[in-house]
């Protein structure tokens, strides 16, 4: 099985959950990486915690990566992760 370690600092609970739902589900190292990235940067559009998004911040995640010319694949990736 793939291991992934992200960053140095300490590992959050949500990423922690986040980490060990995707080692249950099997999947790589790159996808870990990937997925990891998108909630990342969905919560550095936010500005707070991704957990605390509602529907209609995910459209508006969408629409911004829209107008910023990303394709559909890293939009529709990046949004059910």
């Amino acid at each position: 099985m793939d291991t992934i370690t992200i960053t140095a600092a300490p590992i959050g609970s949500l990423r922690q959950r986040m980490l060990q739902d995707m080692k249950l589900r099997g999947l790589g190292a790159h996808t870990q990486q990937d997925y990891i990235r998108h909630v990342r940067s969905f919560a550095a559009f936010l500005g707070r915690p991704p957990d605390t998004a509602s529907a209609e911040d995910l459209r508006r995640f969408q629409l911004d990566q829209h107008r910023r010319a990303v394709g559909p694949a890293t939009i529709n990736a990046a949004v059910l992760t």
